[in-house]
């Protein structure tokens, strides 16, 4: 039976790795496994629709990702014709909403998977023996999830991954936690030892060659029974401190490093300084750790100065926002960051990821403690930082304040002067902005109240309206300074001002160590000072 013709779909989202998923099942359908025709395409490519396929697989990522998950499903379905049986979808966004796929009338017929590919073939991809599925038998290979990724099909794309040049592995997965705001308990369960990472690594090295760095995507590394014999084995693999990779014949060498892109739990990390010994005996850059909420604050801290003693000075943390917390406690993680840069003299950069519920096909989501404007004003000042919060003093004073009532006032703030600080702080928006600080601070409490919710209720093409909707002359007049510019007028700011990209330039974090996905470039609706700068910017 080998010889069939297998597309692999990635959704044409961005992404910072390669699906890992796909990967492993070309290399159950590829050369070294059942010898099959592998294609894999990025998006709604219009080259296959040429060609008759005999299986499609779809991978998903992100939930709010669902619109170009559901573009890439409906042109599976179309490539294959309208044969539903043909086409597989699976990945972290199927699984997380498995029933709302399942429920979509068009999408009748088509397997979704939920979970990980374990167990023989035939029954984790869901085959019908009955109807003699191609490779319905198949109950005595290995399991799929079990593969070595086949980085081969890298190649048949002219997306680049961020990070590609690496092994991606796993030495555990699961996590001891179950935090509400997390997927991994309901696509992983709980904390198990996997298969041996010096293995994927000696046959990936046969297969495709060595990989400079080491990604290892464990959710909870350090809670794993095995940690030390998994950080001894890193080591017998090469990645200590300072390791360089020189490829044969090439005569340059390469930095190493081992990333745990999950990042690592600081209330394990924080109850013996052993943790950050071991971590510190391989060529870890940078030191992932969540900070969710500052209720584990002393853990956190703690961890940061274990890491410092043993020398590991770059450092980097997820910040949820949107949960539980509101914008006071947001800023006190943060700025805690910049206390410790300036005492300890290292590096910790902080990457706030905003929270949305695992099963919510959108970015919408609102804490209860934030409103729609905060949130908004949130991510405007993380797209003009690239979504980095730097532990420097003058740079996070510039973006957020130096108090809890300076960074809730930037939040407040009309969003083309938050976008465009340097043009209202130093140029000709100078004028306009004193008037408008003038004019915030004769508010109330509860008239900023007001004026949030009213800033809060639509989209800011609609923001003519809000006026007519209160009968508070000052509201009134502050209003004026949030009505959208118009898109000359824009511009020329944009021309003018480029401060703020140029500090972000300098901050100098490489690609391949930020996070996955920070909703950067995400709209709930449409802002134009937002959507029309990078164009604007690049016309200049």
């Amino acid at each position: 039976m080998a010889g069939k013709r297998i597309l692999l779909i990635e959704p044409g989202y961005k992404n910072k790795y390669p699906p890992l998923g796909l990967m492993k099942i070309a290399q159950y359908h590829g050369p070294n496994g059942k010898n099959d025709h592998v294609t894999f395409v990025k998006g709604e490519d219009p080259s296959v629709l040429s060609q008759a396929w005999d299986r499609i697989y779809v991978t998903t990522l992100f939930s709010f990702e669902y619109p170009k998950i559901s573009t890439s499903i409906d042109y599976a379905l179309k490539v294959a014709n309208g044969q539903a049986d043909k086409v597989f979808v699976g990945g972290i966004a199927a699984s997380l909403m498995h029933e709302r796929f399942l429920e979509e009338r068009r999408w009748q017929g088509v397997r979704f998977i939920k979970g990980l590919l374990t167990g023989p073939p035939a029954k984790a991809l869901q085959l019908d023996d009955f109807s003699e599925e191609l490779y319905s038998d198949d109950y005595s290979n290995t399991a799929i999830e079990d593969l070595v990724p086949d980085y081969s099909i890298l190649s048949q794309i002219d997306y680049e991954y961020p990070v590609r040049d690496a092994y991606f592995a796993y030495t555990s997965r699961g996590c001891i936690r179950k935090c509400h705001f997390c997927g991994v308990p309901k696509l992983e369960g709980m904390q198990r030892d996997v298969e041996s990472l010096t293995d994927i690594v000696r046959s990936i090295d046969e297969m495709y060659g060595p990989k400079k760095d080491l990604i290892l995507m464990d959710n909870n590394v350090v809670a794993s029974p095995r940690f030390k014999d998994i950080i001894a084995e890193i080591r017998d693999l090469g990645f200590t401190p300072g390791a360089k990779l020189t490829r044969p014949g090439s005569r340059v060498a390469v930095q190493r490093r081992v990333d745990f892109n999950q990042g690592v739990d600081a209330r394990i990390l924080c109850k013996d300084p052993m943790y950050l010994r071991e971590l510190a005996t391989i060529c870890l850059k940078p030191l992932r750790i969540a900070f969710d909420h500052l209720g584990v604050r002393k853990p956190y801290e703690q961890a940061v100065r274990y890491a410092h003693e043993h020398g590991l000075t770059e450092l980097s943390n997820y910040m949820l926002y949107n949960f539980h917390d509101d914008p006071a406690d947001l800023f006190e993680r943060m700025r805690l960051n910049v206390t410790l840069n300036e005492e300890l003299n290292i590096r910790v950069w902080s990457f706030p990821m905003r929270y949305q519920p695992t099963n919510r096909p959108d970015r919408g989501h609102i804490g209860d403690k934030w409103s729609r404007f905060e949130l908004r004003s949130m991510q405007i000042i993380l797209q003009a930082t690239h979504g980095v919060v730097s532990g420097e003093p003058t740079f996070f004073r510039r973006a957020f304040g130096d108090t809890v009532a300076e960074y809730e006032t930037i939040l407040m703030m009309p969003h083309d002067m938050i976008f465009n600080r340097d043009w209202y702080d130093k140029h000709d928006g100078r004028a306009e902005y004193d008037q408008y600080l003038s004019e915030a601070s004769r508010l109330s409490p509860e008239r900023r109240h007001e004026l949030k919710t009213l800033l809060s209720s639509c989209d800011p093409r609609h923001y003519h309206t809000l006026p007519g909707l209160t009968d508070d002359a000052g509201i009134q007049s502050i209003l004026q300074f949030y009505m959208p510019r118009a898109k000359d007028e824009l511009t020329t700011i944009w021309r003018k001002q480029a401060e703020w990209s140029a500090v972000a330039h300098a901050l100098n974090v490489p690609e391949d160590e930020r996070v996955e996905d920070a909703g950067l470039d995400a709209e709930e609706e449409p802002i134009v000072t937002v959507a029309e700068s990078a164009r604007a910017r690049k016309a200049a």
